[in-house]
């Protein structure tokens, strides 16, 4: 075996790591051994896989080549710099709307759904057409943040594979066909009062859909309504149920808690309430000046998550012993009566130091428990707040947000049996996939096919849309009209700002057509049932006020305190051994969610938090599982290129063949299979990627169970990571950390070793930068590495989506990047996240190489980029430390698909084909607040211009503004003593600066 193969020795990796002092950070594993393959990466002068112009290209030859093509491009320099945009033709206004100044955006509040939860975004308009999203700062769910999944609907609105057209048995028709179909089936079951109807649907929260339904079952008695959702609130609502003997909702003030312990809940990253608390969590963490207080975290959880990466205290356990974990630790507070000892040494020697500092902070403190886990987790959590007097203080209850809170197992099971038994006459599916996401063993694909009529409103042709005779397009929700209610019961008015671009309708307006009004529109069925709620006098005052706030005021339910049924909990089952075999883990994909945003191009791209895997799913198991497997990559730095071990899992009869993904930090004996890939009728991005882990999911374990055999199998598999793409030094002090009390001590803790280089050791003249000095600080203890800035920043900035075969190459063109780091052994290491977009240098290395000047400097410190003059040689790049700059190999961008022109963003331009481009600090929006200063005759105001990536971060980690402004909040960040520059050694001066993470972990585990 050659050098650079040389195999990984986990053994020998952990010999080194006890001999090891201080901090020692690592971004894979072939990093932390120190192979020759990732030392030569680590040297390597040009990014790898970016110098070759074809697959089979050598190396070196590619070199010659890309010498040659250089000088050629040079020589042309006088010529186009770019590929030639195509002629595009334009129409003026007849009547240009007078509230509609071009160039200047309007803003609507509006909603998006998830799982049924609200949560509330102001929808950015240019000239009738929304091109991004924000958060609402008034909503009490995003507090003004935006995850991926909201940044990434804007794509999903002017998606050309949506549907279309009205289909009947593979024919078009139309709506009046549909309508006049849907007429006579209901004469005739005029007689049956609707015994013969199904209406299926997922969870939905909204008013308005329930007064729908209502009116329908006045009308017709016999429907039965029916919800399924894959990734819902089963077991909490369960849990709920066994604890209090009614169904509540449950939220949290994270902001009031000194203490939380997490039983799997990513509570900072999923979840209808995760901006919330990832706010408040930040907030509850955050040291400034004399303020050193910092909340304490631990975490029980199977697979890294955001939250792991923010854990004091972080232990790896299968998601089935975390139960255990809650019988003991319930034990221990006297709030259950559970085992005192077991044989995993790891929990008990948690539990009583975690017990004493939960029994110290009585009602400040908190248990949360995550969805995934069974609902006796979720009761021995509601029994630990009330034990410590939580309830009230960081845990409210109220009644349920969801219209209908039912046991939606049991539901689709009674659907079933109808289905299997001829009663239905007509399915109604509105929204949802529930042929491909529904429980293997149900078999639901052949049970729909024996009703009689089958519809499906869906967004998609998709799986379930194949089984069903209608096929109806449905309206995004920045289409149509709707209402819906946030985590707290919160109701927001779900305005449209654009005309359905493909003539959907509404699951509002499909639900209208069983009435005897079914041509009413959604806006009429809105605003009618919020007239007939509305108690007050002047109902179009509060209408208007209600849709333009994006929240429907004093709509939040009331909290209530219902008692805890103790005796209801009874006494723990034993622990399930694993006998031989694994345990399979079930969970929603962070990038597509359960499936429904798989021909998403910019979640699909968007590198998923910690394991930086994109365009695929995989079998994710611990380093030392993988290695017992015989599925241990002997090079990590080859998953792009030789591909990964592939695996045969096999659970209950079933199995599924899958990539393998080593991940450090996953508890030992099980896998982590990730929902929503596999598809097979998505669209053209979606359809054929990944594998499909439905195939092995079913009613009795939706998110867990012992049982799962593994065997490796033949073949490899290409994956796309970008873990190791654009690393940088470690030795360098690239991430720095320190805890609580080491900062308290010694303020210069977090910096230690680091150089600093006397500012006047320069080649560069020294410049004072007199009016506005833009600059920029990320505050890494807040940072949960989720990804969202990554998203805005595509959508702000037109950011091109490459693919999987180059994005494995190194050539995805995100400008800012989210890295990974590591700390200590690999099977429970320390997680850290690190944002990085351009550094914005004072002295920047790259503006001296480039032979045409097509990069600069402002007098406002900005790194500009002047894209007409860029002839592609990427001698910035290559003379750039930090890896920030991204090239266009090849036309990456979409110039023909008429849709997709509508999501661009007019006021940056859209490149083309050998140009480079990066982080411009959202320099469009610098300049549109510059120019409302000075029509206002003042200066910009601190808090006037955010980034994209600074508007969207839900634990506000990104603060930017004017440097030369002493009282701006970046001005008091640079000047707190865990502000250090990245790479400081280089004198570079860069104005994007990071606050040092800090930890706050219990000294009693620590010793």
């Amino acid at each position: 075996m050659s050098d650079s193969n040389q195999k990984l020795d986990l053994a020998a990796v952990r010999e080194r790591l006890r001999g090891t002092r201080g901090r020692d950070y690592w971004r894979s594993l072939d990093d932390l051994a120190s192979t020759p393959a990732f030392k030569e990466l680590l040297e390597r002068e040009f990014p790898q896989q970016a110098i070759g112009w074809s697959e089979d290209e050598d190396s070196v030859e590619g070199r010659r080549n890309f010498l040659k093509l250089m000088g050629a491009s040079l020589a042309l320099a006088g010529l186009a710099a770019c590929t030639r945009q195509p002629t595009e033709h334009i129409m003026p206004y007849i009547r240009q709307p007078e509230e509609l100044i071009p160039g200047r955006p309007l803003f609507f509040a509006t909603a998006m759904t998830l799982s049924g939860v609200a949560n509330g975004v102001l929808a950015e308009s240019h000239e009738g057409r929304p091109t991004k999203i924000e958060g609402n700062p008034e909503h009490p769910a995003t507090l003004g943040a935006a995850d991926a999944f909201m940044q990434a609907s804007v794509l999903q609105l002017y998606d050309p594979d949506r549907s279309q057209t009205v289909v009947m048995d593979g024919e078009v028709r139309g709506w009046g066909d549909f309508l006049t179909a849907l007429r006579e089936i209901l004469a005739a079951q005029a007689t049956k009062r609707g015994a013969g109807i199904r209406i299926l649907m997922e969870t939905t929260t909204s008013p308005t859909v329930a007064d729908q339904i209502q009116k329908i079952q006045a009308l017709y008695p016999g429907v039965k309504w029916h919800q399924w959702e894959p990734a819902g609130a089963h077991n909490s609502r369960a849990g709920a149920g066994l604890a209090f003997g009614q169904p509540v909702n449950t939220y949290y003030d994270v902001s009031k808690a000194d203490v939380i312990v997490s039983l799997d809940a990513d509570f900072v990253a999923s979840g209808p309430a995760s901006f919330r608390y990832a706010r408040q969590f930040a907030a509850r963490r955050r040291v400034r000046g004399s303020q050193t207080e910092m909340s304490r975290l631990y975490v029980a959880e199977p697979m890294p998550t955001p939250t792991g990466t923010k854990a004091d205290h972080r232990l790896p356990l299968r998601a089935g012993d975390i139960e255990e974990l809650a019988w003991a630790l319930g034990t221990a507070l006297g709030a259950a009566n559970g085992p005192k000892s077991g044989d995993n040494a790891d929990i008990y020697k948690w539990v009583g130091p975690i017990a004493r500092d939960l029994q110290n902070h009585k009602g400040t403190s908190l248990v949360m428990a995550g969805e995934h886990q069974p609902p006796i987790v979720h009761a021995l959590a509601h029994v630990m707040n009330a034990s410590l007097g939580n309830v009230g203080h960081t845990v409210f209850y109220t009644d349920p947000i969801e219209v209908n809170p039912t046991d939606q197992l049991a539901s689709l099971e009674d659907l079933v049996k109808d289905l299997d038994a001829g009663a239905v006459d007509l399915l109604v599916i509105l929204g949802g996939n529930p042929v491909f996401n529904a429980p293997v063993e149900i078999g639901i694909k052949d049970r729909i096919r024996k009703a009689k009529a089958r519809v499906h409103l869906s967004l998609y042709r998709d799986e379930t849309s194949e089984v069903c005779q209608w096929h109806l397009p449905e309206a995004h929700y920045l289409e149509t009209w709707g209402d819906a209610r946030a985590f707290d019961g919160t109701v927001t008015i779900q305005q449209p700002l654009i005309e359905p671009l493909y003539g959907g309708r509404s699951m509002l307006q499909v639900l209208r057509m069983f009435t005897e009004e079914p041509l009413t529109s959604p806006y009429d069925l809105v605003k009618g049932y919020w007239a007939g709620q509305h108690k007050g006098a002047d109902f179009e005052a509060w209408w208007r006020r209600a849709v333009h706030d994006g929240v429907v005021p004093d709509s939040a339910l009331p909290a209530k305190t219902p008692a805890v049924r103790k005796e209801a909990i009874g006494a723990p089952a034993g622990t399930r051994r694993l006998g031989g075999t694994l345990e399979v883990i079930f969970r929603p994909d962070p990038t597509i969610y359960d499936g429904r945003f798989a021909n998403n191009g910019w979640l699909q791209e968007l590198p998923k938090p910690i394991t930086k895997l994109t365009w695929d799913n995989a079998a994710i198991m611990s380093p030392a599982t993988a290695s017992r497997l015989g599925v241990l990559m002997e090079n990590t730095l080859d998953y792009g290129e030789i591909g990964v071990p592939m695996v045969e899992l096999t659970y209950q009869g079933r199995t599924l063949r899958a990539p393998v993904l080593a991940q450090p930090g996953h508890a030992n004996g099980a896998v982590t299979l990730h929902l929503g890939y596999g598809r097979t009728k998505a669209g053209q991005t979606g359809t054929g990627i990944g594998f499909n882990p439905y195939g092995l999911r079913t009613s009795k374990a939706l998110w867990h169970d012992v049982g799962l055999e593994a065997k490796k199998i033949s073949g490899s598999y290409l994956l796309a990571i970008t873990q190791n793409q654009h690393i940088l030094d470690t030795r360098r002090h690239i991430y720095r950390h320190a805890d609580i009390a080491e900062y308290k001590k010694n303020p210069e803790a977090p910096h230690e070793g680091a150089e600093t280089t006397p500012r006047e050791l320069t080649l560069y003249p020294e410049y004072k930068y007199e009016g506005y000095a833009w600059g920029m600080a990320i505050d890494l203890t807040a940072c949960t590495g989720c990804g969202a800035c990554v998203v805005a920043c595509q959508a702000e900035n037109n950011i091109a989506v490459v693919g999987k075969d180059q994005v494995r190459r190194g050539r995805a063109m995100h400008w800012v990047r989210v890295d990974s780091y590591y700390n200590g052994d690999p099977n429970n290491p320390g997680l850290y996240n690190q944002p990085v977009p351009c550094m914005q240098c004072e002295n920047a290395p790259c503006e001296l190489v480039c032979p045409v000047q097509a990069t600069v400097h402002s007098s406002e410190g900005l790194n500009d980029m002047v894209y007409n003059r860029c002839v592609g040689t990427r001698y910035c790049s290559n003379n750039c430390p930090y890896k920030v700059r991204r090239f266009n190999f090849y036309l990456f961008q979409d110039f023909d698909t008429p849709s997709l022109k509508l999501a661009r963003n007019p006021d940056v331009t859209v490149r083309s084909r050998g140009v480079m481009e990066k982080c411009t600090y959202c320099v469009q929006r610098i300049n549109a607040a510059k120019i409302d200063a000075e029509r206002e005759d003042r200066k910009v105001r601190d808090g006037d211009i955010q980034t994209a990536c600074q508007a969207t971060c839900p634990a506000e980690a990104i603060i930017f503004g004017d440097i030369n402004d002493a009282n701006s909040r970046v001005a008091k960040m640079k000047a707190e003593k865990l502000n250090y520059s990245m790479l400081e050694d280089l004198n570079t001066r860069p104005r994007t600066t990071y606050l040092a993470s800090l930890r706050n972990p219990n000294p009693e585990i620590e010793g």
